[in-house]
């Protein structure tokens, strides 16, 4: 195996174990688990949003709501509002990139519903403009990004992963993401096993 391969792996296992150690990052995602909990309880939904592999990662966690993460149960409310190609082209060429997210925010976003807010930067700016419209319709915002950035001060709960390379950023988010739907099924789904 080479250094470069080894160095890849060692850093990401870093930055985990950073995660690991940081009792504020841990109460953020058990705090980010009962906002979940609560909106779907109250017959809301969680909407993901984020740009590149941040964009993955929002359609990877909605499905999992969706469809499953571990066990069969009842589908769960969660969107991705990175997937509809014709309403972000229609969106980015009427009103600008900036404005992917927030449109449909607006429209399909409701008071009590969770908003995942995706960017390693912190940074993003259609990211910052969906916020901005979860803020007006009392929606809560759980945000996922690297050590910098807005997120931190703009959202409800914020995951920020302690490690400055993007890649190392979105290996630990999915993490993240996973812990978040494993916390949400056990919580609405007691019967669950608890492995």
């Amino acid at each position: 195996m080479s250094d470069r391969i080894k160095a890849h792996i060692e850093r990401s296992i870093e930055a985990k174990q950073r995660i690991l150690s940081n009792e504020s990052l841990l109460d953020q995602l058990d705090q980010s688990i009962a906002l979940c909990v609560e909106a779907l309880r109250d017959d809301k939904k969680i909407l993901f949003a984020g740009n590149g592999g941040s964009a993955s990662d929002a359609q990877h966690l909605a499905a999992e709501l969706v469809g499953r993460y571990r066990y069969d149960r009842e589908s769960l409310a969660a969107i991705a509002i990175t997937t509809d190609t014709s309403a972000l082209t229609a969106i980015g060429n009427d009103y600008g990139y900036e404005d992917v997210f927030s449109r449909q925010l607006s429209g399909l976003g409701q008071e009590g519903d969770v908003l995942v807010a995706i960017s390693t930067s912190g940074n993003s700016g259609n990211i910052v403009k969906a916020i901005e419209v979860a803020r007006k319709k009392g929606i809560k915002v759980i945000g996922m990004s690297g050590e910098k950035g807005k997120l931190k001060e703009l959202s409800d709960t914020c995951l920020a992963v302690p490690a400055p390379l993007t890649a190392t950023i979105q290996e630990a988010h999915i993490m993240l993401g996973h812990i978040l739907c494993d916390g949400i099924e056990q919580a609405l789904c007691p019967e669950l096993p608890k492995d």
